[in-house]
């Protein structure tokens, strides 16, 4: 079936719609401030930044409870700090500090929580595919009723590992929902230049996997889909699809000058969609919040963001010693 846009379908107080935009403006400054600092060399490696998919993973959070488990891909900042993990232990992780999520050795792509329930973070396209059905495999054998949020996207769901994960995933009937990113681009290339299929999450239906297409750009249309799969994995009757149809603004990487598209549909996109300004439209216009009160919001949220980058910078380097650390399990 298709989710269709309807504010109503979420019974949202004026609490839980101030709590996602905080959550999403978070998101997003932390971003900002990432893109800034990889661009004055204090973030190496790879960076793949998650603006303009914030309602994704805050409205999908919005319906976890504690103890679900949640895993990615490599374009995770996001989905680290909708779940709850520290800003400050985040961005020293992705400046290479001791006080980082995985001590500055797992950098952007690679970082976990185990408190927080967050598998990673993961470099290899679709890898994280099989192991959120792994992690769901685990809730089945002990019965507890949990769910895996197994993120991936469009460019992963022409992976061939994907499909055999639908297919044990229905067979056991694992409490996993197959959560499909698309965000228009794999890397550069669009989804209509890889794919033939009109909806991703469709092909689920050759294992019997049920799913739903959902707009990615309304946090409100997320959780409303993201209750229904969850109440679907919870019940017991095995996996579920959300095809969550998003956008990002920045290039596939920070190394990216995204010149596969033009600056007018980006434009398009911030000026008529985005995540945030739709919450802070509905806000003001329902009188919850007045123009003053959200600049107060987002001066507090870039002190917090501001807060991390100048922790990350103070924490130490690792010592070399910890080259040899976490490798081995003494038994």
């Amino acid at each position: 079936m298709t989710q269709k846009k309807n504010k109503k379908l979420a019974k949202t107080t004026n609490i839980e719609l101030l709590k996602y935009y905080k959550d999403m403006l978070l998101i997003r400054r932390f971003e900002e401030k990432a893109g800034q600092l990889y661009g004055m060399g204090l973030i190496g490696g790879f960076c793949h930044l998650y603006i303009g998919q914030e309602a994704v993973v805050v409205g999908l959070e919005a319906c976890s409870n504690e103890g679900d488990k949640r895993i990615t891909s490599y374009r995770d900042h996001g989905h680290m700090i909708a779940c709850g993990m520290d800003p400050r232990g985040v961005m020293a992780e992705l400046t290479g500090r001791t006080d980082g999520y995985s001590k500055g050795k797992g950098g952007s792509m690679h970082m976990f929580s185990k408190e927080k329930n967050f598998f990673g973070g993961h470099g290899i396209v679709a890898a994280q595919v099989p192991i959120g059905a792994g992690l769901a495999f685990s809730d089945k054998y002990r019965d507890n009723k949990f769910v895996t949020f197994t993120y991936f996207g469009d460019g992963a769901a022409n992976q061939g590992q994907v499909y055999e994960t639908y297919n044990m995933a229905m067979l056991w009937e694992l409490p996993v929902i197959f959560i499909i990113e698309n965000n228009q681009y794999a890397m550069g290339t669009s989804v209509g230049r890889s794919t033939k299929s009109p909806s991703l999450w469709m092909r689920g239906s050759a294992y019997g996997i049920p799913g739903a297409e959902v707009d990615g750009m309304d946090v409100l249309a997320v959780k409303a889909a993201g209750d229904i799969a969850v109440a679907h994995c919870r019940s017991g009757k095995g996996p579920y699809i959300l095809e969550v149809k998003t956008y990002r603004y920045r290039g596939h990487s920070m190394s990216d000058p995204a010149r596969y598209r033009t600056r007018d549909e980006v434009q398009k996109m911030r000026s008529n969609r985005d995540p945030i300004e739709q919450i802070r439209d509905m806000l003001i216009s329902g009188k919850h919040s007045s123009e003053a009160d959200l600049k107060n919001i987002d001066m507090k949220i870039k002190e917090l963001v501001n807060d991390a980058a100048e922790f990350s910078q103070s924490s130490p380097e690792p010592d070399l010693s910890e080259l040899y650390q976490d490798i081995y399990v003494e038994t």
